[in-house]
């Protein structure tokens, strides 16, 4: 029977595997089921093997768009090819959401610090995978990248780590085969730039919060390890986690350090001022914790200090003030005494010059000051003798 739509209206289902073929194309078909339904397919052979492709339902496919469809496969086949074999495998191709998991467990928990691999999945969790996750690896373009980024505009930081971390993924998709090589999405889409916040607590701010830690401690409103860790951070110029992790074994009394197995940026050892060693040497012990900073839970660590941050640094009337800018602090007072960039760098266990260079006017200003004063001595004895 040749198809057309008076034929296919009024035809019924027969039982059995129900196929009606079109005279004009003989390849060409439609397939009637039990329930009414109609979806055109189109037959070929591979080899000795006989192989059916569905082109779409009748109603959404009209006769004519499913008949052009047939004669495009079977110019495929005629080329050598198997479309019925290119669709089973795009069906099976991995998705956005697949490699994600290969990425974090051959890549991300493998050969990152647990902390990175963390953000790392965090990043997938909230912005890659609801966009992106169901899509095949393989049809990612630039289009779709640039897409994401510009949505996560209002989060510019997050927006260049989440397009750092999909540039990572492809790029091992290449190395795995996923994709073909040099074909990384990502290459062309231009980072936002950053502002980089540089805040400082100045010697009157530091001033209103130690009283807001005394009365803290006076009035025992907070847990004692969650000031003993604000006060770490401010003496210490050490990473939140370097302190919240911080056991008494690390603690070299004797030296007067902090010797840290790990930390950001691998091994590490801090020098301690006297204050901060008297402060260690004051601070409480608990037999049955090895933690510094020890939390609620028996052998556990202080956990969720942003909280009691968040209280102490609204009674010091220091709202814009963060945890790390208290490491900030200490690099610029170190700078205001004119310590060198380079000592503070190893202060601070910088491994890169250019993360200590956003103190370089800091330490400008001694060398202000000492070039002022000599420069207004010298014109005062000059003047001695107009």
């Amino acid at each position: 029977m040749r198809l057309t739509k008076t034929a296919l209206d009024s035809a019924t289902y027969e039982g059995g595997t129900d196929y009606r073929w079109d005279d004009t194309l003989p390849a060409f078909g439609v397939r009637i089921y039990p329930s009414g339904k109609k979806y055109f397919l189109v037959s070929y052979r591979v080899g000795r093997r006989k192989r059916f492709l569905s082109l779409g339902r009748y109603g959404v496919l009209t006769i004519e768009q499913a008949r052009d469809r047939a004669r495009k496969v079977l110019a495929e086949v005629t080329l050598g090819n198997d479309p019925g074999q290119v669709r089973q495998d795009q069906r099976r191709a991995p998705t956005v959401a697949d490699l994600a998991e290969r990425y974090l467990e051959e890549h991300a928990r493998v050969k990152k610090k647990a902390s990175s691999a963390q953000t790392d999945e965090r990043l997938l969790r909230l912005y890659v995978l609801p966009q992106l996750g169901k899509r095949r690896v393989t049809d990612i373009q630039l289009e779709q990248i640039s897409t994401l980024h510009y949505e996560m505009r209002q989060k510019r930081t997050q927006a260049n780590r989440v397009l750092a971390l999909l540039s990572k993924m492809f790029n091992l998709a290449e190395r795995w085969g996923l994709r073909p090589l040099n074909s990384n999405p990502c290459r062309h889409v231009e980072r936002y730039k950053e502002q980089k916040r540089e805040r400082f607590l100045s010697a009157a701010e530091l001033g209103r919060l130690g009283e807001a830690l005394t009365e803290a401690e006076r009035h025992e409103t907070e847990h004692p390890s969650a000031l003993l860790a604000i006060r770490l951070l401010i003496l210490t110029g050490a990473r939140r986690n370097e302190i919240l992790e911080l056991q008494w074994s690390f603690v070299d009394f004797e030296q007067g350090c902090l010797r840290l197995p790990d930390s950001k940026t691998g091994q590490k050892v801090i020098r301690l001022g006297a204050a901060a060693l008297q402060l260690l040497v004051e601070a409480p012990r608990r037999e049955d914790n090895p933690f510094v900073c020890a939390g609620y839970r028996k052998g556990q660590r202080l956990v969720g200090l942003q909280r009691p941050w968040d209280r102490i640094r609204t009674a010091a009337g220091l709202e814009d003030v963060r945890l790390h800018d208290l490491r900030h602090t200490h690099a610029a007072f170190a700078a205001g005494a004119g310590i060198g960039l380079p000592i503070i760098g190893r202060l601070l266990g910088h491994t890169q010059p250019a993360t200590t260079a956003r103190y370089a006017h800091l330490a400008d200003d001694p060398l202000k000051e000492a070039a002022e004063r000599v420069s207004g001595e010298l014109a005062a004895a000059l003047r001695a003798y107009e």
